[in-house]
């Protein structure tokens, strides 16, 4: 099954920073994209970013562009989403996902996900 577990999500101010972590349980990450997705109470889950299995290619919803970063390191079978600049609106629960390539089109399972809250 594959499947993540998040970590990294908190409490922060706006315009502080969190860098989240997603790692891989039960498979290789190597040969997959990963994809963040955020999901606030009463809204959809929504794509947040996506880089692809070598790391090359990334993408990034409109919302989150310029402030946030996606990595991954495959030596550690881990993936990264580096928030800076965070606003009230990115208050979410942030999950990670594997995509045979950057499609939204998620596979495997959901983790538990990692709240992050951005208030005063």
């Amino acid at each position: 099954q594959l499947q993540f577990v998040e970590s990294g999500g908190g409490l922060v101010q706006p315009g502080g920073s969190l860098r989240l972590s997603c790692a891989a349980s039960g498979f290789t990450l190597d040969y997959y994209a990963i994809a963040w997705f955020r999901q606030a109470p009463g809204k959809e889950r929504e794509g947040v970013s996506c880089i692809s299995s070598s790391g090359d290619s990334t993408n990034y919803a409109d919302s989150v562009k310029g402030r946030f970063t996606i990595s991954r390191d495959n030596a550690k079978n881990i993936g990264y989403l580096q928030m800076n600049s965070l606003k009230p609106e990115d208050t979410a629960v942030y999950y990670c996902a594997a995509e045979y390539r950057c499609s939204w089109g998620p596979i495997g399972s959901w983790g538990q996900g990692t709240q992050v809250t951005v208030s005063s």
